[in-house]
C-alpha cells in the first residue's frame, strides 16, 4: 500500500513538474524592465558584508531608482540599507567599516551621505552647491575624494552657485562657444570641468584639489578609476588630458597631487591613452592601463607597472594579445587581478607582478566590477550571461569554487524560456576565421523553421558577449520565435589586436564581408533558419552598417538602424569626440574626402536597384555622437527613392534609449516592423 502511494507522489510531483516548464513563456519588455540591475558590490574591510546597489525601473512613472543592499560573503544574508524615492548609489566603505558613505538626491542635487552600518538615518556630509559623485575614501579614513562639475574661473562654490543661479534665471539661453568638445555624448558642457574635491569626514570642510581648466579626471577615454588614494593617504593620482584641444587627442596621463593641494605632477610621458592609475598596498607599486598609440581609442590596453621610488615602468601585458579591462592588486601587493574580452565573453585573469605569469580564473559569461576579499583568497564581482542579469559572485582566487552571492530576479526569472548562447565559427571571404553566436527562440523545435534576426554590434570596435544586454537584449529579438545571430566581424574586440585593427579606413569593406560570409554559413548549416525570412538590425556602426547594406544589396526581407551615421563628412561636423573619426577615416574630411566619400552610405543611395529594401529608422534628439541629422538624411533617401520606410524619432532620447515608456514603443515598432516584412 505504501509503495502505491509512492508511485502516486512521483506522478503527481512529475506531472507538476512539466505544468511548471510548460508554463514558461517568453520574455517581455515589461519582464525586461521589471528586473532589478544589480550594481557596484563593495567588500567590507571586515571581509564579511558585500554592499551593492539595485536599480528598479518603473513603467507606470517611466522613471528609475536606486538603493543600497547588503549581502553576506556567504550568501546567506541579504537586507535592504537604504530607502529612498531619490536614488541612492555608489556606496563605499569607510576603512574602519563603521559607515558606508554613498551618493544620493533625497534633498535635491547630489550629495555625499554617511549611514552607520548598525542603523540609523544617513546624513549628508557635503553640500556643494554643483553636486558631488564617484566617492572614495582616504586609507585613513580622514577624508573623502570626490568629483563635481565647476566653472574653472571661480574660486568659491558661493561664486559657482551665483553663477548657476544667474544662468538659470536668465531668458537668454544663447551658448557662445570658443573651443572644441562643448557638448559630449548627450550633455552641453556648459562652460564647466570636472574637478576632484577633499571633503573632511568629520567637519564637511571641502576644497578643491584640482583647479584649473581641465577636466581632472578626464571625461572620455578614462577607465574604472580614473583617481585614487595612495596608502599612506598623502597623494592622490588621477587622470587628465592636459592637451590644449581635447577634442582630438586621446593623450590621457596620470597626475599625482598631495592631498594637501599643491600642484599636479605628470608621471606619464606616453602621447596615447594612459588611465586608471591604483596603488599597491604596500605602496611601492602604482599600476595603470596604456596604449600605444595616439589618436586611437580601441588601441590595446596594457598593464603598466611603475615603481614609485625609481620611476621604472614595466609593461606586464606586452606579448598577451588582448585589452585589458579593470585593474585590482591583491592586498599582498604580488600579483594584479583584471578582466579582458575573449571570444565573446569577459574573462577573469591574474598576473604576477614578479614572472608575468597569467592564469584565467573565470573563463565563461561576462565579469566585471572587481573586487577582493581583505585576506586575499576570494574575489567578488557581478556576472551576468544571456540568460541571467548581473548578480553578485564569488569565486577563490585559484579559479575554485563560484558561488552566486544575490539572486535579485530569481522569482521571474523562473517564468522566462530562455536560451543560452551557442558559439559557431566560419571561414571569411579570405580565410580568415570569424566567431559568433546564436540564440534559439524560446521553446525551440528542431523540426521547425524560424525566421532570423541578423544583430550587428556597435563600436565599431566593440562586440557581442553572453551577456544580458538591457538595450539590445537577444532573448528579447528570439521571444517572438526568431533565431538570433551575433556576428564578431573583423574590428570586434576580444580576437587580438591584429583583428581590431581590420575594421579602420575599412568601414564598409572586410567587416561587410565578413558578415555576408557568416550569413551565407548560417544559411547553409542551420536547417531550422528560414532562408528567405532574414532581418538585420544594428545600432551605432551598427546602425551604419544597415545603411551600408540597404545601399549594397537586397538580400534582407527588412532593416532596423538605430543611430546609425548615414553621411560620413557631415558627420564628421557635428559629432564631438574627432580623434575617433581621424583615426577611422585617416585624417580629416578637408585631407582625405575620398576615403570619407568611399564608405559612406550617402555615396551609394542612388543605386536604386540594391536601395531598395524596406528600413526602420531610429534616432534620439539628443545623440550628439551620431547627431540626429544622419537619422535625417538616411530616412530622406528612403523616401526620396521610394523605399518603403518609416522613422521612430525620439526627442528626449540621445544615442540609446532608456527611458521605460520609450523602449516599451521602441520593441512594440521594431517587432512590428519584423513582423510586417518578414512574412511578405
Amino acid at each position: 500500500m505504501r509503495f502505491k502511494y509512492l508511485v502516486i507522489f512521483c506522478l503527481i510531483i512529475l506531472v507538476l513538474f512539466f505544468q511548471i516548464a510548460e508554463a514558461k513563456r517568453a520574455m517581455t519588455v515589461d519582464d525586461l524592465f521589471g528586473m532589478g540591475r544589480v550594481s557596484d558590490p563593495q567588500v567590507s574591510p571586515d571581509g564579511k558584508w558585500i554592499a551593492y546597489t539595485v536599480t528598479n525601473y518603473s513603467m507606470e512613472t517611466n522613471k528609475s531608482n536606486s538603493d543600497i543592499w547588503l549581502v553576506s560573503i556567504d550568501g546567506q544574508t541579504v537586507k535592504q540599507l537604504t530607502t529612498s524615492e531619490k536614488g541612492d548609489s555608489q556606496p563605499r566603505w569607510k576603512p574602519d567599516g563603521s559607515q558606508l558613505a554613498f551618493i544620493s538626491s533625497r534633498n535635491g542635487t547630489p550629495q555625499i551621505y554617511l549611514i552607520n552600518i548598525k542603523g540609523g538615518e544617513a546624513n549628508p556630509l557635503t553640500s556643494i552647491s554643483t553636486g558631488a559623485s564617484a566617492p572614495i575614501w582616504s586609507p585613513d579614513g580622514k577624508y573623502l575624494a570626490f568629483v563635481s562639475e565647476v566653472y574653472p574661473d571661480l574660486k568659491t562654490d558661493a561664486e559657482n552657485a551665483a553663477r548657476d543661479k544667474e544662468l538659470e534665471k536668465s531668458p537668454v539661453k544663447a551658448r557662445l562657444i570658443d573651443n572644441l568638445l562643448y557638448r559630449h555624448w548627450n550633455s552641453w558642457r556648459e562652460g564647466k570641468r570636472q574637478h576632484i574635491f577633499i571633503v573632511d569626514a568629520a567637519s564637511g570642510i571641502f576644497r578643491d584639489l584640482t583647479p584649473g581648466d581641465f577636466d581632472s579626471p578626464t571625461i572620455a577615454l578614462g577607465g574604472t578609476n580614473d583617481f585614487n588614494f595612495s596608502p599612506d593617504s598623502k597623494e592622490l593620482a588621477f587622470t587628465r588630458n592636459a592637451d590644449p584641444m581635447v577634442a582630438i587627442s586621446t593623450n590621457n596621463d596620470i597626475f599625482i597631487v598631495p592631498v594637501t593641494g599643491g600642484e599636479a605632477k605628470k608621471i606619464t610621458e606616453n602621447p596615447a591613452n594612459d588611465n586608471n592609475p591604483i596603488y599597491s598596498p604596500d605602496g611601492k607599486y602604482m599600476a595603470y592601463r596604456a596604449m600605444a598609440r595616439p589618436g586611437f581609442e580601441a588601441d590595446e590596453d596594457d598593464i603598466i607597472l611603475y615603481e614609485r621610488t625609481t620611476g621604472k615602468k614595466v609593461n606586464l601585458t606586452e606579448k598577451y594579445d588582448r585589452s585589458v579591462g579593470e585593474i585590482i592588486f591583491s592586498p599582498a601587493s604580488k600579483t594584479i587581478y583584471f578582466n579582458a574580452e575573449d571570444y565573446g565573453r569577459l574573462k577573469i585573469y591574474s598576473i604576477s607582478i614578479k614572472t608575468g605569469e597569467i592564469k584565467t580564473i573565470v573563463d565563461k559569461n561576462f565579469s566585471n566590477q572587481l573586487q577582493i576579499t581583505p585576506d586575499g583568497k576570494t574575489l567578488v564581482f557581478r556576472l551576468q550571461s544571456a540568460v541571467l542579469p548581473f548578480e553578485v559572485f564569488k569565486i577563490d582566487v585559484n579559479g575554485q569554487n563560484l558561488v552566486q552571492l544575490t539572486y535579485t530576479n530569481k522569482l521571474r526569472l523562473a517564468e522566462l524560456a530562455l536560451q543560452p548562447v551557442e558559439d559557431f565559427k566560419f571561414k571569411s571571404f579570405d580565410g580568415i576565421e570569424v566567431h559568433g553566436l546564436l540564440v534559439k527562440p524560446p521553446l525551440f523545435d528542431a523540426g521547425k523553421k524560424y525566421p532570423l534576426v541578423y544583430l550587428i554590434h556597435g563600436g565599431p570596435q566593440g562586440g557581442w558577449s553572453d551577456d544580458f544586454h538591457y538595450r539590445w537584449n537577444s532573448q528579447m529579438f528570439a521571444a517572438p520565435g526568431y533565431v538570433v545571430a551575433l556576428v564578431n566581424f573583423r574590428g570586434s574586440k576580444g580576437y587580438g589586436q591584429k583583428f581590431c585593427d581590420m575594421v579602420s579606413q575599412n568601414w564598409g569593406g572586410g567587416p561587410y564581408q565578413d558578415l555576408m560570409s557568416g550569413l551565407d554559413y548560417l544559411t547553409a548549416t542551420y536547417n531550422f533558419i528560414e532562408k528567405d525570412k532574414i532581418v538585420a538590425a544594428g545600432a551605432s556602426y551598427g546602425g551604419y552598417m544597415i545603411n551600408w547594406i540597404a545601399t549594397q544589396t537586397g538580400r534582407f526581407k527588412a532593416l532596423i538602424s538605430h543611430a546609425g551615421a548615414f553621411d560620413a563628412t557631415s558627420k564628421y561636423g557635428s559629432t564631438e569626440e574627432l580623434w575617433f573619426p581621424e583615426w577611422e577615416f585617416n585624417g580629416t574630411p578637408y585631407e582625405n574626402p575620398e576615403l570619407y566619400e568611399k564608405w559612406s552610405p550617402s555615396t551609394y543611395a542612388k543605386n536604386l536597384k540594391k536601395f531598395k529594401t524596406p528600413t526602420l529608422v531610429i534616432h534620439g534628439a539628443n545623440d550628439f555622437r551620431v547627431p540626429e541629422t544622419q537619422g535625417f538624411q538616411m530616412f530622406t533617401a528612403l523616401q526620396r527613392n521610394g523605399v518603403p520606410s518609416q522613422f521612430l524619432y525620439f526627442p528626449d532620447e540621445d544615442h540609446f534609449i532608456q527611458k521605460p515608456q520609450n523602449a516599451k514603443l521602441w520593441w512594440k515598432t521594431v517587432y512590428g516592423w519584423i513582423q510586417k516584412w518578414v512574412n511578405q
